[in-house]
């Protein structure tokens, strides 16, 4: 079954439009939601949980949010990005405003992840690091019965050991709990590590929705000496680097001497922003 489903997704603004946003997300699947700031990451992950108004249709297990948007919030645990609780109250007290708007709100579960995470009920938020932050908002998020959790930028600001532990934490939830995960980000080392699928959006469009595998295997990146020397192939994105010129070549073309490297998602994003086009 599909976690989540979206179906041409638009919103227009004075100066950006999300155009025709679609893509699934695989029941057990943790997909990566990337692409340069004001790409419309953001715009996206709104216009699914309907924090904005938007055109088009979203399913989740199923369920049409326009007609049973109650029944489809209680599957979505949402993690908005710079977690502003208020910072001098304590846990508990947000804790206990936070799940009067869940009418399945299950305290064993809740404790339960304080304990995994650490977390002291009785600490206010000014006393969290960064990375506590994120695990107490994981926790509510997850408390009330949500089998699809939607991020936005959950590791921005995080240490890489912070990072890290949030990448452990993904992996038991898909693991133990079989929950779905769909998180934006710029931290594309946490998607290698732990995303099944990616969608990358440029300018509102959908430039690839695919697997991560899938992806990192359609190109390698070639560096050359000169410009010159890149025009006997067809190289997307071609720019200068410390040593020469580097740009994406397709994986399967023939090793001709010249120098070659694996792809990463960093590296395939500059590269094809730089040509401003699409996955070919």
């Amino acid at each position: 079954m599909k976690a989540l489903e979206v179906q041409n997704l638009t919103k227009f603004y004075p100066k950006f439009t999300l155009k025709g946003v679609s893509f699934d997300v695989e029941e057990g699947h943790i997909v990566g939601l990337i692409g340069r700031n004001g790409a419309g990451k953001s715009t996206t992950l709104k216009g699914i949980l309907r924090l904005i108004s938007a055109e088009g249709d979203v399913k989740v297990f199923g369920k049409d949010i326009n007609t049973e948007e109650e029944a489809v919030k209680k599957e979505i645990g949402y993690v908005g990005g710079g977690f502003r609780f208020y910072p001098l109250k304590t846990l508990s007290a947000i804790k206990s405003v936070y799940k009067n708007f869940f009418s399945e709100w299950n305290e064993d579960k809740y404790q339960n992840y304080l304990i995994k995470f650490s977390l002291a009920e009785d600490k206010k938020v000014k006393d969290l690091s960064e990375g506590m932050k994120v695990k107490f908002a994981i926790a509510l998020a997850l408390s009330h019965g949500a089998r699809l959790l939607i991020m936005d930028e959950p590791t921005s600001g995080l240490d890489p050991i912070s990072r890290e532990e949030f990448c452990d934490i993904i992996i038991e939830l898909i693991k133990s709990e079989r929950v779905s995960v769909l998180f934006s980000t710029h931290v594309t080392g946490d998607l290698m590590r732990i995303a099944d699928d990616i969608v990358y959006i440029s300018d509102g469009n959908v430039l690839a929705d695919m697997s991560l595998k899938e992806l990192l295997s359609k190109y390698k990146v070639a560096h050359f000496d000169s410009e010159k020397q890149a025009e006997n192939f067809e190289v997307i994105g071609l720019k200068p680097v410390k040593e020469g010129f580097e740009g994406l070549v397709k994986a399967d073309l023939k090793d001709d001497g010249y120098i070659y490297e694996e792809a990463t998602i960093d590296k395939i994003m500059i590269h094809l922003e730089a040509e401003g086009r699409g996955l070919c």
